[in-house]
């Protein structure tokens, strides 16, 4: 009877977690889909133009129109790929964009796994998206997908280390890898008033790493066509755009509650609540958006010389002067 009742707790128990995982990704399936329509208004009012406005009010039914017409689109494989690695590159691509919100708050301790070392999940997770991209990219059997692949491996090694850095920085003057705690001890002050610079760099290169303009080389269409997904169409080239969205909205909450206080009112004047940091993110998305219509796409080298030779040793200077005031602010030199 006893083990009866812990089975039917622990079926219970998976069906609980399994629809909070659902209310996450749906919604997240929904700011994604009409993200893409946001970014085209907004390219299209920066460049003086109209943008979407044939499907419904607006253009309102434009991303459902998209997200249609992809779904009923034949899957196209290349004769020479991979098959096995081919499908499932895009699949991997996508479960990690979803399954590192697991562990982001959305408001005061709201959140699915309230983990001491959040901040290591969400590293690990995104150090592995690189995985769906090297293996699509070399699976096409493709000259162009390869060579996409290779820089956006390249792209990611690069300004992981310097983003890895930064993080390290926040986590000094938290004094915790817990999201909810980074949060919490920038109830007095935003930590991008005396990280300032570092969250620039941190923002530039979570730009790099989600593959975004000006960084955006491993799609280069100039050079590339597409880059590394070149032979995907249909479903697989949706889940590699639906990830990429998805990052770009995870790296977004994610500068939103390292620096600018997550869920917390500006200034201490009105309650806290997640609405900030819906707020918040929106403007880090905002400016995802205005930087790939302000500027033009970098070279090869620029950016490679931009992460190892700028951003790393910036990055761990500044490592070095905030562990070493905070120790004497502490008294501990």
């Amino acid at each position: 009877m006893n083990s009866l009742l812990i089975g039917m707790f622990g079926a219970l128990e998976s069906v609980l977690r399994a629809i909070e995982s659902l209310l996450v990704a749906v919604p997240l399936l929904r700011t994604i889909a009409y993200l893409t329509l946001v970014e085209r208004k907004i390219l299209a009012a920066i460049q003086r133009r109209r943008g979407p406005n044939v499907i419904g009010l607006y253009g309102v039914g434009t991303p459902l129109a998209d997200g249609l017409k992809l779904f009923l689109k034949e899957s196209i494989i290349p004769h020479d790929s991979d098959i096995g690695r081919f499908i499932i590159s895009p699949i991997v691509t996508f479960i990690l964009a979803i399954g590192s919100w697991g562990v982001i708050p959305f408001g005061d301790y709201i959140v699915l796994g309230n983990v001491n070392l959040g901040i290591m999940y969400r590293r690990a997770i995104s150090s592995l998206s690189v995985y769906g991209i090297i293996v699509g990219g070399w699976s096409s059997n493709s000259k162009y997908a390869l060579l996409g692949a290779l820089r956006s491996a390249a792209q990611m090694v690069s300004y992981e280390v310097s983003i890895g850095l930064v993080i390290c920085s926040v986590v000094v003057c938290a004094g915790s890898m817990n999201l909810c705690d980074i949060v919490v001890a920038q109830q007095d002050v935003w930590y991008i008033v005396p990280l300032l610079p570092i969250a620039i760099m941190f923002f530039v290169s979570v730009r790099a790493e989600t593959n975004r303009h000006p960084f955006d080389l491993p799609e280069a269409e100039a050079e590339l066509v597409s880059g590394y997904n070149v032979e995907y169409s249909s479903m697989g080239f949706a889940l590699y755009f639906l990830g990429e969205m998805g990052n770009v909205i995870r790296m977004s909450t994610i500068c939103a509650v390292l620096f600018v206080g997550g869920w917390y009112a500006p200034f201490g004047l009105l309650p806290s609540s997640s609405l900030w940091l819906s707020i918040k993110t929106m403007f880090f998305l905002a400016m995802f958006v205005w930087a790939r219509a302000a500027y033009p796409r970098y070279r090869y080298d620029q950016r490679m010389r931009l992460g190892w030779k700028v951003f790393l040793p910036l990055s761990r200077g500044y490592l070095i002067i905030v562990s070493g005031r905070l120790l004497g602010f502490n008294g501990l030199l």
